[in-house]
């Protein structure tokens, strides 16, 4: 007997509405003029909420393999918006901190951010909210 999840592409729509929602926000940033990928984004967001998180706890946050933030990180650091400063006890290990051109990005780019994020809600109610993040959670929790 099949499930009537079986017949459902609910991956497909998942992935398809976040790759829209992804080039919609490039798109804005790019027409803003930043010069700032979404995955970097990302990540600058992250460490703006977090200031001195490790590269390997980033990863896990982001679901990003390590090699991948380390070469993020390195365009962060060039563009002079992010600084690693050596965890205390590990030398191997690096924590991760805005600098002011970082602050300064992460300030001017979070208007658009959350301009995309109200638009793509829309009018959708808080309830609903309540209802997707159920529903992400069971979905994700059935993979862990």
């Amino acid at each position: 007997m099949t499930h009537h999840s079986d017949q459902r592409a609910y991956f497909f729509k998942i992935d398809t509405t976040i790759k829209k929602i992804r080039n919609a926000l490039q798109k804005q940033l790019n027409e803003a003029g930043f010069d700032l990928t979404v995955d970097q984004w990302v990540l600058i967001d992250h460490i703006q909420r977090q200031p001195g998180i490790s590269q390997n706890e980033l990863a896990e946050l982001t679901f990003k393999d390590p090699p991948t933030v380390t070469r993020i990180i390195d365009l962060l650091e060039k563009k002079e918006f992010v600084k690693r400063t050596p965890a205390a006890g590990d030398r191997r290990k690096f924590n991760l901190f805005l600098i002011d051109k970082g602050n300064s990005i992460y300030t001017k780019a979070f208007p658009i951010v959350a301009e995309i994020r109200r638009k793509g809600w829309g009018d959708l109610e808080e309830d609903d909210y309540q209802h997707f993040v159920r529903i992400m959670d069971s979905i994700y929790n059935n993979f862990t």
